[in-house]
């Protein structure tokens, strides 16, 4: 169980809350109830009486994902290199939140959009504590890059996913570290180099942006 607290500790409605999570990465979200059930040790009618549909369940799940999410990727910021080694050599527990989120958002339609809307609240404070903290650069707009890198974030993420062979949580994240060695350099390069040798199109755009040529359609520059 999560933090290693033993079942008994754990109230029905959280025993069938956290079952629920690994049975929906383990096999997506059409697992029955008959198999959380037996994953909760509970009764599949004793779902439906703390849960009145799937999709309250989902919701419910979905809260406790980005929920720890949030604590691991907080956890993060006080050694950011040591956090990086220490889950390229073992994905730990974070495997079933991984694989839940890309789930959620393979998932598609409006589930999957207030998921990613949720994942950036999330990753919002952390970012802003990024940038206090004198890790991250300060962004013209904060917003924007902040939705950028969750989407691209997650994107990739949900490539690597489709392109690998069916297998549990544990050993598809093993699976996708091995992957994701070869892109620590690159991504870390990208990040702290950068990828253009001057400032030209960036400062060309901020040009445009704040005088745009007369007769041509003004770029959206949104957060959203």
């Amino acid at each position: 169980m999560p933090g290693g607290r033993p079942a008994s500790e754990l109230t029905a409605w959280a025993r069938i809350r956290d079952a629920a999570i690994e049975c929906f990465a383990e096999q997506g979200f059409d697992a029955p109830f008959r198999v959380i059930a037996e994953r909760a040790g509970v009764s599949p009618g004793l779902i439906t009486h703390h849960f009145r549909s799937k999709a309250e369940l989902r919701e419910q799940c979905d809260t406790e994902v980005l929920r720890r999410y949030e604590a691991l990727k907080t956890s993060s910021l006080g050694d950011p290199s040591a956090f990086l080694l220490a889950n390229l050599a073992e994905p730990g527990p974070a495997a079933v939140l991984v694989v839940y989120m890309l789930r959620a958002v393979h998932a598609g339609g409006a589930p999957a959009r207030r998921f990613l809307d949720h994942l950036v609240d999330k990753a919002r404070e952390v970012m802003r504590a990024g940038v206090e903290s004198g890790l991250l650069r300060p962004s013209r707009d904060e917003e924007a890059r902040l939705r950028h890198l969750v989407h691209q974030t997650m994107g990739a993420l949900v490539v690597q996913f489709l392109t690998l062979p069916d297998a549990a949580p544990h050993a598809l994240v093993e699976a996708m570290a091995a992957r994701q060695r070869e892109q620590v350099l690159p991504t870390l390069e990208l990040f702290t180099e950068g990828l253009l040798t001057s400032r030209r199109m960036l400062d060309d755009y901020l040009l445009y942006v704040g005088d745009p040529p007369t007769g041509r359609p003004q770029p959206q520059h949104e957060s959203a």
